[in-house]
């Protein structure tokens, strides 16, 4: 048995051939810091090399929040003192995270239950079932705040979502809820709340009978858990195909702000979205669509690799500080982009001195 204490920020403990963590933040929504991010790394480690642990599920404790992600204004306070070493050291070490959940070789469970938003989103990415239940928020809000949707987003969206949900939900925030979740690619499955202990229990009991390769250990896990998941998905193609037309392949901001401004189909649709990306930092959108160009048809290993690089070179922009400032310190929600406009930040935007 691997245990830590209940007050410790990530519990660990294995039960019945299954590894479980426990992200034990529930006043922060769970959101990670560099001490969680070790350890469940190291939790990991040893779930991989235990030979009576099968697999492996994360979860948060409380009702609120699977994961907030990254603890924004703790990597803030450290950029406002002019030291973006702590801020660089976590993202470093959560990009490695998120990066080692990928090539985890048993198979892995996360419960998405409650917010699940940026680095909690990271958690799941490389996880073989991502269970939501209708109390699920995903998203991947960061242009709010002057930053970009890291964690491997402008990469794995690719292989997750529809046509045009990569671009759609990367730069405007868009937020999922509920079974939209797997619509969108985000989640795998989807589960009532009230039955996610069932879920849990199913996984232990059949454990043991678990295949040691991933891929077929996640078709025996499916098979197990056949009576809770629920397969009925809504779809609404409707909201599919517009999101096709307006993001899918987008090359340039301008250009889309101009498309949706002149749409003809949805408009109030198309209203709602321009409104909300003018309310973004044009700096943070104009990156991220660069990103998502290029990280589209990337190894996974090079889009942390880029990450990396965006985070160093946004991190210590003025435009981070504000959108903290703003919209989690002070909560004034009136950022003051520099600069203010996307035509501004479209010719400003140089590539190489991000992707060096």
């Amino acid at each position: 048995m691997h245990m830590l204490a209940a007050d410790d920020p990530v519990i660990v403990f294995d039960r019945h051939s299954v590894m479980h963590i426990v992200l034990n933040r529930p006043e922060a929504l769970n959101s990670l810091d560099v001490h969680m991010i070790r350890i469940i790394g190291k939790a990991l480690d040893d779930a991989e090399k235990a030979d009576d642990v099968k697999a492996a599920i994360l979860y948060g404790s409380g009702e609120r929040g699977f994961c907030a992600g990254g603890d924004i204004k703790l990597i803030a306070r450290s950029v406002a003192d002019d030291s973006l070493a702590p801020a660089m050291q976590f993202f470093e070490e959560e990009y490695a995270l998120d990066l080692r959940i990928h090539s985890f070789k048993k198979p892995l469970v996360v419960l998405a239950d409650g917010i699940t938003m940026g680095g909690g989103l990271g958690l799941a990415a490389g996880s073989d079932m991502v269970i939501a239940t209708e109390r699920t928020r995903m998203a991947m809000p960061e242009t709010r705040i002057g930053f970009f949707p890291d964690v491997g987003a402008t990469g794995w969206l690719f292989r997750k979502c529809p046509p045009g949900y990569p671009e759609f939900l990367a730069l405007t925030g868009y937020e999922s809820t509920g079974s939209e979740c797997v619509r969108v690619g985000l989640a795998t499955h989807f589960v009532p709340s009230e039955r996610l202990r069932e879920v849990v229990k199913g996984i232990e009991a059949g454990a043991e009978g678990i295949a040691p390769e991933k891929e077929e250990g996640r078709k025996i896990l499916e098979g197990m858990l056949k009576k809770v998941l629920i397969e009925d998905i809504p779809v609404h193609p409707d909201m599919d195909a517009w999101v096709r037309t307006y993001f899918s392949g987008r090359a340039s901001v301008l250009d889309l702000l101009e498309d949706l401004k002149q749409c003809s189909i949805e408009q109030e649709l198309c209203k709602g979205v321009f409104d909300r990306l003018s309310q973004m930092s044009p700096s943070a959108v104009v990156l991220t669509l660069a990103l998502l160009r290029h990280n589209e048809n990337r190894d996974i290993d090079d889009v942390y690799k880029a990450d990396l690089m965006a985070a160093r070179y946004l991190t210590g922009r003025h435009d981070f500080r504000e959108g903290v400032r703003a919209r989690l310190i002070d909560r004034d929600d009136r950022p003051l982009w520099i600069p203010q406009t996307f035509d501004e930040a479209s010719a400003l935007f140089d590539p190489s001195a991000v992707f060096r």
